[in-house]
């Protein structure tokens, strides 16, 4: 938008100076033609960045704003006295438009160089010769006319950079609520499809009970059972808003197992680092597996380096999970009445 604004005043200062050159031969000097001419170079100087729309550099602003405020200056002082403010006094309307240019985003040093501009214009007219009454009331709506168009247009500017800035932070805004909004239904779905696919494994043995095709008290269905239990509970601890979600459901998997009367000793060593919520599935099932076929005791441990992920567990339990390669590797071995079980997955 800024860009645009200014590639907008280019425009219209290369229209005023060209319409400035009528002016020159009101009153020939060759001090107003050299004069004349050191804006009409600023101006195609900015245009070089202007028509590109980059930033002006310093040094051409700095540059620029001396030179048309000097140039203003000595083609003032080439006129005769009763010229000022007249047709022939071309540089006061057309100064205004090369600072505007310069100076747009510069907005306190844009309004001390206007002031500085009409100053020196007023009293080099007045140093001229004294003026008459009439004479001082066309030079005041001279000033006043211009002045007063060349600031409304800085403010007409400046409103519509902070309407253009505005519009820009609400479209944002409104580009974070959608993708915040995205996100959600995305992580809701997930939290369905997860659920749903534990229900599925569970309702089967909850219907198999309630119609009686399973026993309660058979070893195989209190493993089942054990076994839901641990799953759904690691589920749940899935979608908590934790900082370590893999200590987390590891956790979870192990205050089951103690619920049901099961010793179990935990030990996590290594800085926490961020593992997939599907990898930290595959790295929990066998744990999980493992602690619900466990009877009395069972040591569970966490191995976090830059490099890999374990986790190993070590139980009463004759169950064997097998082993398993892929993006989480699975060692199981089955040692008398223990089990260990690890899974590993690598980071990079």
């Amino acid at each position: 938008m800024f860009a645009s604004l200014r590639l907008a005043l280019l425009g219209v200062t290369a229209v005023v100076q060209g319409l400035g050159v009528a002016a020159l031969f009101v009153h020939d000097h060759p001090a107003g033609r050299v004069a004349f001419a050191v804006p009409a170079l600023v101006t195609l100087l900015c245009a070089v960045w202007v028509v590109r729309r980059r930033p002006l550099p310093k040094a051409l602003v700095v540059g620029g704003t001396v030179a048309v405020l000097a140039a203003s200056s000595v083609a003032t002082e080439a006129l005769p006295p009763d010229a000022h403010f007249g047709p022939a006094h071309w540089s006061y309307g057309l100064i205004g438009w090369h600072l505007l240019l310069l100076l747009l985003d510069r907005v306190p040093v844009l309004l001390a160089a206007q002031a500085a501009h009409v100053v020196l214009s007023v009293t080099q007219w007045v140093l001229a010769g004294a003026p008459e009454r009439a004479e001082i009331g066309s030079a005041g709506v001279v000033v006043f006319s211009v002045t007063s168009f060349q600031l409304g247009v800085l403010v007409m500017s400046r409103i519509l950079l902070r309407n253009a800035r505005r519009a820009a932070e609400v479209a944002a805004e409104r580009e974070r609520a959608a993708t915040r909004a995205a996100l959600a239904e995305q992580w809701e779905q997930d939290l369905r499809a997860g659920f749903a696919g534990q229900l599925g494994a569970t309702l089967p043995l909850l219907a198999d009970l309630a119609d009686g095709v399973l026993d309660p008290r058979a070893d195989d269905t209190r493993l089942r059972c054990a076994l839901a239990a641990t799953q759904l509970r690691r589920l749940f601890a899935e979608n908590d808003d934790v900082p370590d979600p893999l200590v987390h459901e590891v956790t979870a998997c192990v205050h089951v197992a103690e619920r049901r009367g099961v010793e179990v000793s935990l030990a996590v060593s290594g800085a926490p680092v961020p593992v997939p919520t599907d990898v930290r599935r595959e790295l929990t099932g066998p744990l999980a597996v493992a602690l619900s076929a466990a009877r009395d005791r069972a040591r569970v441990s966490l191995l976090r380096t830059e490099g890999e992920v374990r986790v190993a567990v070590i139980a009463d339990a004759g169950v064997d999970f097998g082993t398993v390669t892929g993006r989480v590797e699975v060692e199981c071995g089955t040692y008398g009445r223990h089990t260990r079980m690890e899974a590993r997955w690598r980071t990079s």
